[in-house]
């Protein structure tokens, strides 16, 4: 059984290379802010398996809810105002959709 190594010729440990997959998964939670290229739908269901990915104990209203932070300014507001504590990542996915296509908001104009 051939063993995979890192830099240097050296044995990845099995703890090393599972901490190093979690790293990951919590900066690219951390880099992905929410654009206007991205569809919200795919952009809050990627979020929330990064979060479930990073940590398989959360709950699931903070596993909906810590994607808000994300949403960067006017939209952000627009957003967390019309989500209550209560609400699914499909809700939010929804308002998120709705929000953008009513007020323009976080679009580009040439």
């Amino acid at each position: 059984m051939a063993e995979e190594t890192g830099h240097g010729g050296r044995v990845k440990h099995p703890k090393v290379q599972q901490w190093y997959w979690i790293w990951q998964k919590t900066i690219s939670f951390e880099n992905g802010k929410s654009s206007v290229e991205k569809d919200p739908y795919e952009w809050c269901l990627r979020q929330s398996k990064r979060l479930k990915a990073i940590d398989s104990q959360m709950n699931a209203q903070m596993s909906n809810h810590k994607p808000l932070k994300k949403i960067p300014g006017e939209l952000d507001h627009a957003v967390k105002f019309r989500c209550n504590q209560s609400c699914t990542l499909d809700e939010i996915a929804n308002t998120l959709h709705d929000v953008r296509k009513i007020k323009n908001i976080g679009k580009h104009s040439p």
